[in-house]
């Protein structure tokens, strides 16, 4: 069982500063883990009245028994988890609004392997990643490609059941490289274009206020799984981009995944 530690969460007392007009129907955010939820979970936040926050925990496969009430269509709340496609987990949010957020798989793999040898990730079986000078970085970005056998999935396997499968089924497709985008130039009509059919695929009416919100919300100093607030083994460090070798590992893996969610 991994278990996520970090930066204690304290968004909802800023979410009560603004007026919150209530869900009407439930809202999903799904996404690709470590695809930048934390962001836009934070984000979606600043629109929905703290009392309608399902945050027991992500809502995955295993545990989705426990948390049905977040998709009763009586008594909407906003839910995020990293869900797999499968016949159990369409009927069970068949009432919900479903946001879907992907990464670039390039980026991705970084993001992964730094979260893998944190501090604020333990999984009993893979605690010897963070060994200092056991393992070269490309070592280990390579294992976030390939997966590590019998202890973590690959890289295609993830990105099949929690994000291709999704396609074409009515999700709202939410790529994490726009959201940064548009968080970074929130003046620009791209923007407001950006958060209007993102709040609209919740079914929320955009406040005149939607920029200090959004503000708030995406403020890395709030999410646990930043880059900035993992700590990593000493004398471990990633490049800031995807080696040129890895790249091709990656196309090589999932030929066609890239072009899929429109990255190529």
């Amino acid at each position: 069982m991994a278990v996520i530690k970090g930066l204690k969460d304290t968004l909802n007392a800023e979410v009560v500063r603004f007026r919150q007009a209530p869900l009407k129907q439930p809202v999903l955010l799904n996404s690709v883990p470590k695809g930048g939820t934390h962001l836009l979970r934070n984000i979606l936040r600043m629109f929905v009245p703290v009392e309608q926050h399902h945050d027991r925990d992500f809502v995955q496969i295993p545990n989705m028994h426990l948390h049905l009430d977040a998709f009763n269509p009586h008594e909407p709340k906003l839910a995020s988890g990293h869900l797999l496609f499968s016949d159990q987990s369409v009927a069970n949010i068949r009432y919900a609004r479903h946001i879907l957020l992907v990464r670039d798989p390039y980026d991705w793999v970084l993001a992964r392997a730094r979260f893998f040898v944190s501090e604020e990730f333990e999984q009993e079986n893979i605690q010897h990643l963070k060994t200092p000078g056991l393992y070269a970085p490309e070592v280990i970005l390579n294992m976030m490609i390939f997966g590590i056998h019998q202890k973590s999935p690959a890289l295609i396997d993830i990105y099949t059941h929690n994000a291709a499968a999704w396609l074409g089924t009515g999700v709202h497709l939410v790529r994490y490289e726009d959201v940064v985008r548009a968080v970074g130039d929130l003046d620009s009509p791209e923007s407001a274009a950006f958060f209007d059919a993102l709040l609209d695929a919740a079914g929320i009416e955009r406040p005149d206020d939607w920029r200090e919100r959004v503000t708030i919300g995406a403020d890395r100093k709030l999410s646990r799984t930043a880059r900035e607030n993992l700590k990593l083994p000493e004398g471990l460090e990633f490049p800031s981009s995807l080696p040129e070798t890895q790249r091709r590992l990656v196309d090589f893996h999932a030929p066609g995944l890239r072009a899929l969610l429109g990255y190529a």
